[in-house]
């Protein structure tokens, strides 16, 4: 038989099910009976707690080293925390803690903590350099096909894997620490941003710290802003003279550690 919305029963109990533990809703409760032993919002919180536990198993694999940071009970206390707050909207469950450190950084008691923000983005943005499509890698032979005429003229494509991020904390040095398992330094806020540079080596992700400068121009490298231009912006942050060579050293870094998946002569 089918209700006046032209849903079946069985449907209207499916999505009632299905919103009551995405979202708290108790109208299902009126379709599940107490047993001898337990009332039905017990039971019914069985089911609630364990899609809980599931998105913050997900989590917890996902976040490994936030996980091994805060303790077992901790994180757990957080990931139902963001579970309540960001229900799964992807049937992949890879893409559901994609959020966590923007709530990390809004939601008390957590946001008071600001490392714990930076851990999780740093994770995150290790985890996408993984996942991350394949590219063809640029080596140093391919720049020798370029006259030095043209070189004020090449432009940078990054490799998918190739990420920025700055952290204000000691983050990274945490996550080392972690990773190593030694004892992390204490969470501290630092004077000026960390700037990192993150990318997948072959099938590892890496990072690493940059210069303000060097940071600055893999930014506007990777809004395809040619080298001659790019020197010219590192003429203004030290030696003049020395912004060319500057920038060839940037350069070559980039291509020996696989960052760039193209180069070419700009329109």
């Amino acid at each position: 038989m089918s209700n006046p919305s032209g849903m079946s029963d069985f449907a209207r109990q499916q999505a009632e099910f299905q919103r009551g533990i995405l979202t708290d809703d108790d109208t299902v409760l009126s379709e599940i009976l107490d047993s001898p032993r337990e009332k039905r919002d017990t039971l019914f919180g069985v089911y609630r707690y364990a899609y809980g536990s599931r998105l913050v198993d997900a989590m917890r694999n996902d976040h490994g080293l936030l996980h091994l940071y805060l303790g077992d009970e901790m994180f757990d206390e957080m990931g139902h925390a963001y579970v309540k707050a960001h229900p799964s909207e992807h049937p992949n469950l890879r893409w559901f803690s994609q959020g966590l450190p923007d709530f990390l950084k809004s939601a008390e008691p957590y946001s008071n903590h600001p490392v714990l923000s930076d851990l999780a983005a740093l994770e995150k943005n290790l985890n996408d350099a993984f996942d991350a499509a394949e590219g063809p890698v640029v080596d140093l032979s391919a720049m020798a096909g370029f006259s030095p005429e043209a070189w004020p003229d090449l432009e940078f494509v990054p490799h998918p894997s190739a990420s920025r991020l700055d952290l204000a904390t000691n983050a990274s040095a945490v996550w080392l620490a972690l990773k190593n398992e030694e004892t992390p330094p204490d969470a501290a806020v630092l004077e000026e941003p960390a700037r990192l540079l993150i990318w997948r080596q072959d099938t590892t992700p890496m990072f690493r710290e940059l210069s303000t400068e060097e940071a600055m121009m893999w930014d506007e490298a990777a809004n395809g802003v040619p080298f001659g231009v790019l020197c010219e912006m590192l003429a203004t942050y030290d030696d003049p003279d020395g912004a060319a060579a500057r920038g060839a050293g940037y350069l070559h870094g980039w291509i020996t550690s696989g960052l760039l998946t193209g180069v070419s002569i700009g329109a």
